[in-house]
């Protein structure tokens, strides 16, 4: 298994990939947070702004150590920002930080898939832990050339398969989440058009983030699927 080029071109493209995003996304935070917003208003405070505009009053807005650590807890209803967001005043603080109410936007209006993706929380992560182990045996089992194996693989790629669907139900969470932000903050007349843009490009750079978590989850996948011999005759 180790020694299968297949093996290394899918985790060496799924790393690839993962790693141009979140460069990207870095980068392109960086440079849109040396730009102010005439407004004058932090992430803070647009956020807040923009849930009384939606009429959101029961959504708590703290400040969160790290990094684009920015999150929306639907459990508190906290909307966790971090420390260049919460203080900033810059389109990239604008666009994550209008970003993040979407997602409260969202559960207020009870959203479908934020409320399958909060659902599926626990059966990602249990799958996540126990499918890997389940490959790895069904693999020394002979995979589909055996009974045994052929039982262990197909729970192993059923397992996995839960936190591929997990990356892609995730893809419309977050991509309508951007939508709202995009919206809200062009209808309340919170920046320019200018600044707009700016916000944009760095939602759309967060997006990619995502993108390459699901098409790295499906690309090793189907190597599993294919290596063990569920799918296209592979073998051992």
């Amino acid at each position: 298994m180790f020694f299968d080029p297949l093996y290394w071109l899918v985790i060496g493209a799924g790393l690839l990939l993962s790693l141009w995003a979140s460069a990207k996304t870095k980068s392109t935070f960086a440079k849109y947070a040396q730009l102010p917003v005439r407004s004058g208003l932090n992430g803070a405070q647009v956020a807040q702004a923009i849930l009384r505009d939606n009429g959101i009053h029961d959504v708590r807005v703290e400040q969160v150590a790290g990094s684009l650590t920015d999150h929306y807890d639907p459990r508190s209803k906290t909307l966790r920002l971090s420390q260049d967001v919460y203080g900033g005043r810059s389109m990239a603080a604008f666009g994550v930080a209008a970003h993040e109410v979407g997602h409260a936007i969202q559960h207020a209006k009870a959203y479908g898939p934020l409320g399958f993706r909060s659902s599926w929380v626990p059966v990602a992560n249990v799958s996540s832990g126990f499918s890997m182990t389940l490959l790895i045996v069904a693999f020394f089992l002979g995979g589909a050339a055996t009974t045994a194996g052929t039982v262990m693989a197909w729970a192993g790629v059923l397992l996995f398969a839960m936190t591929t669907v997990f990356t892609l139900v995730t893809l419309p969470v977050e991509f309508d989440a951007s939508r709202r932000a995009l919206v809200t903050l062009e209808q309340g007349n919170y920046v320019t058009a200018d600044e707009l843009l700016g916000a944009r490009k760095v939602l759309n750079a967060a997006a990619m983030t995502y993108v390459a978590a699901f098409v790295t989850s499906l690309l090793t996948l189907l190597y599993w699927a294919m290596r063990l011999g569920l799918l296209g005759g592979r073998r051992n």
